[in-house]
């Protein structure tokens, strides 16, 4: 089965594009740097012919509210187009967990506008709503800093490592369309600032993660289960101090939760 990923170069796409690849099927990654644009759809005809399926894990380059709803409003906008063209039959996108209830948060708003033009759509579709990875916990933490302090909310959170979240999406791409969406999320649940705390012992970092309720995601106050799955998502096994010392974070263990 041919499976373009478009943002197939990045962290999740180039882990779907080796994992697909390895249980027999044809994953061509789709990126600017492979000549392919979903916002001037260049090069996006030529990807797609004979494609059965499309998983969409790209991301704006800009996070600024305005520049982010025109990525994905563009960009969606044009793979779908050239995906029924093409006949494409199941059309996969990687969204976040918590979107539907915080439309004042730029990001979330831009990827409720994605969500909105795939399910408006006629093209077959799933969307795999997942939580922060484990690999963007230093930039979450770099995002809440104010000089020598991390800000962070004492809110519920549960991340998941980008093997996982990859696993996921290929087994929704490979199967029957869900025409709906199905949450992902990290085994362990802890509050924010104290897993950051954890983990910045854990890096060697000095900086002070300061527990402030008024702390500031993506330009917006976060309420207690903004960022975690309702019943029945489906969870990891990877634990966070796991992933840390088999070395996929670079960094010392994490020291366990209190």
């Amino acid at each position: 089965m041919k499976i373009v990923v478009i943002g197939g170069t990045g962290l999740i796409g180039s882990k779907l594009v080796t994992g697909l690849g390895e249980h027999g099927h044809e994953a061509v990654a789709a990126a600017p740097n492979t000549g392919v644009n979903t916002l001037t759809g260049e090069g996006l005809a030529e990807v797609l012919a004979g494609a059965s399926v499309v998983i969409d894990v790209s991301n704006s380059p800009s996070f600024e509210d305005a520049a982010v709803l025109d990525f994905f409003e563009t960009s969606t906008r044009n793979l779908l187009a050239a995906g029924k063209a093409a006949g494409v039959n199941h059309h996969v996108a990687l969204s976040v967990v918590g979107t539907e209830g915080r439309p004042d948060i730029g990001y979330f708003r831009a990827k409720i506008a994605q969500e909105r033009l795939i399910k408006d759509s006629s093209i077959p579709f799933s969307i795999v709503h997942a939580t922060q990875f484990f690999e963007f916990a230093r930039r979450i933490a770099d995002g809440a800093t104010d000089g020598d302090t991390v800000r962070m909310p004492p809110v519920l959170f549960q991340p998941i490592a980008g093997d996982e979240v990859a696993q996921v999406v290929g087994r929704t791409a490979v199967g029957s369309p869900l025409n709906g969406p199905v949450e992902i999320a990290g085994p362990e649940r802890f509050r924010m600032d104290e897993f950051f705390r954890d983990a910045l012992t854990a890096w060697g970092d000095p900086r002070e993660v300061v527990t402030d309720p008024h702390a500031h995601y993506f330009g917006a106050e976060l309420q207690e289960r903004n960022l975690v799955p309702g019943d029945g998502a489906i969870l990891g096994e990877i634990k966070y101090a796991d992933w840390l010392a088999s070395g996929a974070g670079e960094q010392r263990p994490l020291r366990k939760s209190k």
